[in-house]
């Protein structure tokens, strides 16, 4: 599998570590940066990693920040992309087999390394299963992108669309 993966300057040691274990489990890490400590944006990697994912270049992504708050965040704002931050295995493959996951959040200040390769692990591991009630649920999910394109959500004289 393609994955891109992305960090900020705080993210920078753990997605190393994580990039290696993509390469190790036989995965294609496309690393969009951050490429060193230096202080950086995690909104901009989150849209370098949701862009590699909506284009077909990769088939999901992972992101790395120092909480994965503010990475989960951002990369929720691409409509298309289904981010959550997890720091558990339930969790990670939970949102890939009901709720069609594609990116994956990490905190560097929160989650070890070796917590992390198992949370990657979980995430990559999990397939979306389809089941009526979990496409439903994502349908709807994409309505709501879809109002949002439309402009539902925007702000007139007070008042949404």
């Amino acid at each position: 599998m393609r994955i891109a993966i992305g960090c900020d300057h705080a993210g920078f040691a753990l997605k190393r570590e994580v990039a290696a274990l993509l390469e190790r489990c036989g995965h294609e890490a496309q690393d969009v940066g951050a490429y060193d400590a230096e202080p950086s944006d995690y909104p901009d990697f989150a849209r370098r990693v949701g862009e590699a994912v909506l284009s077909g270049g990769c088939e999901r992504g992972i992101l790395v920040c120092g909480s994965g708050v503010g990475a989960s965040v951002a990369a929720n704002k691409l409509p298309g992309i289904r981010a959550a931050l997890c720091h558990d295995t339930f969790s990670a493959r939970q949102g890939v087999e009901d709720d069609d996951l594609n990116v994956l959040c990490l905190g560097a200040r929160v989650i070890g390394p070796a917590l992390a390769g198992e949370v990657v692990r979980a995430f990559l591991s999990a397939r979306f299963s389809g089941e009526e009630r979990h496409a439903r649920r994502v349908g709807k999910i994409k309505a709501i992108e879809e109002e949002a394109r439309r402009g539902a959500f925007d702000l007139k004289q007070g008042r949404l669309a």
